[in-house]
């Protein structure tokens, strides 16, 4: 059984209530230009990270805002490593201007979805972080080729669960737009969390049982209903008796 767990969310993409999530979680994953942000989001969701004690992380995606980071890309890993880095040094410069310290790093979309099962594109996030600040933890879809590559770089490893999104008997997410991908309720997604956070466990699309790490779990922030779910979320771990706090923090 878990006794505490990250309670992380993607923010500053410019589509949610960001002030009403920030106050729920412990983390936040800022997106800094690649699928959505620009300096102002930055500058704003850092100052939110800071007023509410939220560790702050980058969140770096294919250069691809149409889609908003949720299409493959075909480009080289040196194209990968790049998009990375340019990204989250985007994001430092602004977080020393804050002066809020940058604490994990986050691949989003299709990006975090590639490098759970391509070794080469993982490899190349891995070593661009390390080479960036080999203090920043890399959050990972939990038992992904991401966080295997994050711990052979000596990377502190955060295996990321999620409250709404389904999942598949292999522990992957399931693709957005096929069924079962997306929690809509609020009560399934409370029962999930519970699952994860308490057991370690998580029913996937053909009702099999299947265990993952749960270090942090993330809510998106870019649902309409956001802000609700986080309040729930938070909720429902502090009445289970789960510590929330950032990944890492001493205690």
């Amino acid at each position: 059984m878990s006794a505490r767990i990250d309670f992380n969310c993607d923010l500053g993409e410019g589509c949610g209530n960001d002030a009403a999530i920030l106050p729920r979680v412990t983390s936040a994953s800022i997106a800094c230009g690649g699928h959505a942000g620009d300096e102002g989001t930055m500058r704003e969701t850092l100052r939110l990270c800071r007023a509410h004690g939220v560790a702050a992380g980058a969140h770096p995606s294919y250069e691809d805002r149409e889609h908003f980071g949720r299409r493959v890309l075909d480009v080289a890993p040196a194209e990968v490593a790049r998009m990375v880095r340019e990204q989250v040094e985007r994001l430092r410069v602004i977080a020393r201007e804050e002066g809020v310290p940058l604490a994990h790093v986050k691949p989003h979309g299709a990006l975090y979805n590639v490098a759970a099962d391509d070794r080469v594109v993982a490899d190349a996030i891995a070593r661009t972080v390390a080479e960036i600040d080999p203090t920043l933890a890399l959050y990972a879809l939990s038992g992904s080729a991401l966080a295997q590559a994050g711990i052979e770089r000596g990377l502190r490893v955060a295996h990321e669960v999620f409250a709404e999104r389904g999942y598949d008997a292999r522990g992957r997410l399931r693709p957005r737009g096929t069924p079962g991908a997306v929690i809509e309720s609020l009560e399934a997604s409370i029962a999930q969390v519970r699952r994860l956070a308490l057991h370690g466990e998580v029913v996937a699309d053909d009702d099999r049982i299947v265990r993952l790490r749960a270090d942090t779990l993330c809510l998106h922030g870019d649902r309409h209903d956001a802000a609700e779910f986080a309040r729930a979320v938070r909720a429902a771990l502090e009445e289970d008796g789960i510590e929330v706090r950032p990944f890492g923090a001493a205690g």
